[in-house]
């Protein structure tokens, strides 16, 4: 997977399993603020972010301190 700069690509990606109907007022009201969010980031330290899903650590949630719900 080769890392993604553009922020319309960083929030498809990020949003794809939650499976929203895209055209829905939420899903639309989150991606305008994720937006806002990895724009202003961009724009603070004046370069574009590069997000490279593939090298993201495994995520081990342990049930049983949660529960097993």
């Amino acid at each position: 997977m080769e890392p993604m700069t553009r922020p319309q690509a960083i929030i498809e990606f990020c949003l794809a399993p939650l499976k929203l109907d895209p055209q829905s007022d939420a899903a639309q009201e989150v991606a305008r603020r994720m937006e806002h969010v990895i724009k202003t980031f961009q724009s603070k330290i004046q370069q574009p972010v590069s997000v490279d899903f593939s090298k993201m650590p495994s995520l081990v949630i342990n049930e049983a301190a949660f529960g097993y719900e």
